[in-house]
């Protein structure tokens, strides 16, 4: 998602343009990697000292709700991303040591379907975690 659409979103649903709303999604459109909000708050505190978790939690749930970031968990901790642009079905490897994302362009659910006849399967998420290249 780049951050044009995700201001459209943002405006439809009745959200104002704010220098923090601003600053947290320029952060976000300057990686693809997933992050913490620690992080976005280590960036913020220069411009915003007085910035809270408070508002960036806010912020944050308020983008995962409106499709404009994913979120995922790492080692207890929430991670957020933008959310991915790629108009095809497909699921993640997460590197846990960096947080670099690489695309799976296959779904264990085309697996799965047939073992579990009469289930009415509404949604999933399918995520591995392990070291990129980079890391290991």
């Amino acid at each position: 998602m780049n951050i044009n659409r995700a201001w459209e979103i943002l405006k439809k649903e009745g959200f104002k343009k704010t220098d923090k709303r601003e600053q947290i999604l320029d952060i976000f459109s300057q990686t693809t990697k997933y992050i913490t909000p620690r992080d976005i708050l280590d960036v913020m505190m220069a411009e915003h000292p007085g910035m809270s978790y408070d508002t960036i939690y806010r912020n944050l749930n308020t983008f995962v709700e409106l499709g404009i970031l994913e979120e995922t968990e790492l080692t207890g901790e929430k991670h957020f991303r933008m959310h991915c642009e790629t108009d095809h079905h497909h699921h993640h490897f997460i590197c846990t040591s960096c947080g670099n994302i690489k695309e799976i362009n296959i779904c264990p659910m085309e697996l799965l379907h047939n073992s579990i006849p009469g289930y009415q399967i509404e949604n999933h998420k399918f995520e591995i975690y392990g070291n990129c290249p980079q890391c290991h």
